[in-house]
């Protein structure tokens, strides 16, 4: 007598669960993301508005066509800041008596762009810093030697002239004594919000030294500032 043996099918390989858990690990993720990009973003935003009401325009800010930003960093009139001239911008540099244009943008410029400062009679040195970072010690002592040696009054800038720009600024006024680390922060902070690493540069300068931030700082700075540079490529 014949027997039958029925083979059973093998349990079926469940697949929701695993699916569950990678959607609650993606969530989590960016849930996370989130609460660090609002903490960093609107605490530094906050940082930026409260030393604005706080803190006043150095004596000899005013407004130059084609210059946003335009102050005075030193009380010597040695050195100036503002964000990326328009063509009109770098001709009233020159009728103010500027001789020396640092630029500080890493972006990719066009030869039109590079050659505005010269038609104004300007002279242009490039320390090129990305958006968000900070200048190494390197670029610091290149700076410091242009204005030393400038023929003139020297402008610097970046895009907007906020953190490269301040960042630059803060250890020009560190190392020649001119003001602390606290207070250059501060002022930076009064132009505009800087990232989280500019901050914390800013914070570390010595007469002594100016060096880069630590990498867990770096890290934290810059997935905050993600969003921000994105959407500056747009």
């Amino acid at each position: 007598m014949a027997v039958l043996t029925a083979t059973l099918p093998r349990p079926a390989f469940h697949k929701r669960p695993l699916q569950r858990r990678t959607l609650r690990l993606l969530l989590a993720v960016v849930l996370g993301y989130a609460v660090l990009w609002a903490a960093g973003a609107g605490g530094v935003l906050a940082l930026s508005y409260w030393m604005r009401e706080e803190s006043p325009a150095p004596a000899g800010t005013r407004t130059v066509q084609g210059v946003h930003h335009f102050q005075p960093v030193d009380t010597r009139g040695r050195l100036w800041r503002g964000a990326a001239p328009s063509p009109a911008g770098y001709r009233a540099l020159a009728a103010l008596g500027i001789t020396t244009v640092v630029d500080l943008r890493a972006e990719d410029l066009s030869a039109a762009q590079l050659a505005e400062p010269a038609k104004a009679g300007l002279k242009l040195v490039r320390l090129p810093i990305r958006d968000g970072q900070t200048p190494r010690p390197e670029q610091v002592r290149a700076f410091l030697d242009t204005v030393a040696r400038a023929a003139g009054p020297v402008f610097v800038h970046c895009g907007a002239g906020v953190g490269r720009t301040g960042t630059m600024a803060a250890a020009y006024l560190v190392q020649t004594g001119e003001e602390s680390s606290a207070q250059a922060v501060r002022r930076n902070l009064a132009v505009g919000p800087p990232s989280i690493e500019q901050i914390y540069y800013g914070l570390s300068l010595s007469p002594a030294q100016a060096e880069q931030p630590p990498l867990p700082v770096v890290v934290v700075s810059r997935l905050v500032d993600a969003p921000r540079r994105i959407a500056s490529w747009f």
